[in-house]
Formats: structure tokens, C-alpha cells, sequence
């Protein structure tokens, strides 16, 4: 890569910091972007930047919005005793695509991880705090995952529950979910079945 014009390779550093996203994939978007008619690359630079300017987190849940509250937290008809807590938004867009669960949610923003140094104070653990100091919701649905970081997540969240929230009781999805699964990456089948067989822990 050492050999790349200044502009491309700065493109390409850039890319390739985003994750999933190595130095080879990186230049060959840097590449597409730069065979589009100029027309067509600025629209894309400028939704990337209207990404930025036109989203923000909902104050209530934590999810990106256009708004907040966002339009699920915000929708009368959503049952408040129930929140169902995701570790992303994108958890909490596959969960809404099954069309079956009608409480709201939390997005915690991510998993505890020692390893990559994630610890509570990065995640949204005080917002989930006020929502079960709040005495409206009475079950956290752990939708977490299987992955160890997601059993470690929902091991200091029981804690914390059984400790301070005494009437919340808390259950997790259930079969169908593998070990080492992600819950963006199971099929709308999976995922209902889990959610409608949850167990209490």
C-alpha cells in the first residue's frame, strides 16, 4: 500500500478502520468510489455525513433514531412491564423483524468483555437502572446472545437484578440459539421460537 497516492491511501486508512473491513477491501471501495461519476461519489459522501448530522440515540432506549423518543418507545400500544435488553441496535432490528414481541427495548450498547476492556461504566447500565427504578417493568428479557461474553453480561446483570430490583424478574431466550451465536445472526424462526419459550434464570 505504500505506493498509493496521498488521497487514496489516506481512503483506504480510513476504510480499513472500520471493522470487518481489511486493507484489500478498503482499496477496492476506494477504488468503486473513485470510477463513479462525480455525481454519484458525492451523494454517497454526503450521506455519510447526513448519517451523522440526521441520528441520534433515543433518550429512552438507547437505539438510533431520527428522534427521540424513538417510534417504539414513543408507541402507546408497547407493553411497558416488558423490556427486552440487546447488546446492539442491530439485535434489536432482528428481534423487531419477527413481529411477535410487542414490549419495549434497551440496547446496551455492548457486552462485558475483560479481554477488550469493556467494563460496566461503558455500557448502558445506568439507563437500565432508571428504567427498572421506574416500577413499570416487571420481566428483562435477556437478548444477549450465547457467546461468553454475552453468559458473563447476563451473569452481572441477574446479580444486579436479584440485588436492587426485587419485583423484576429476569428470563433469556431460549432453544435454538447455538453456543457461540449472535442474536443479529439467527433466522426470524430461531429467534421466535426463543423468544416465545424463554426461560426465567
Amino acid at each position: 500500500m505504500q505506493n498509493l497516492p496521498g488521497p487514496l491511501k489516506l481512503v483506504v486508512e480510513q476504510l480499513s478502520s472500520l471493522p470487518g473491513i481489511g486493507p484489500k477491501s478498503a482499496l477496492r471501495i476506494a477504488l468503486t468510489l473513485l470510477k463513479m461519476p462525480m455525481e454519484k461519489a458525492s451523494v454517497v459522501g454526503q450521506s455519510i455525513l447526513d448519517l451523522r448530522k440526521s441520528l441520534c440515540l433515543c433518550d429512552d432506549c438507547a437505539c438510533l433514531a431520527e428522534s427521540s423518543p424513538c417510534a417504539i418507545c414513543a408507541d402507546s400500544t408497547r407493553d411497558d412491564d416488558q423490556l427486552c435488553l440487546v447488546p446492539e441496535w442491530d439485535a434489536l432490528l432482528a428481534m423487531e423483524a419477527m413481529g411477535i414481541y410487542k414490549g419495549k427495548y434497551l440496547v446496551l450498547g455492548g457486552l462485558l468483555s475483560p479481554l477488550d476492556g469493556v467494563d460496566p461504566g461503558q455500557l448502558e447500565i445506568d439507563r437500565l437502572r432508571r428504567h427498572l427504578s421506574s416500577g413499570r417493568v416487571h420481566e428483562l428479557i435477556l437478548a444477549l446472545g450465547a457467546t461468553l461474553d454475552a453468559e458473563s453480561t447476563a451473569s452481572y446483570i441477574k446479580n444486579m437484578v436479584e440485588t436492587d430490583f426485587h419485583n423484576v424478574n429476569v428470563s433469556r431466550l431460549a432453544q435454538g440459539i447455538p453456543m457461540g451465536g449472535e442474536v443479529k445472526f439467527m433466522d426470524k424462526e430461531t429467534l421466535k421460537q426463543s423468544l416465545v419459550h424463554r426461560q426465567k434464570i
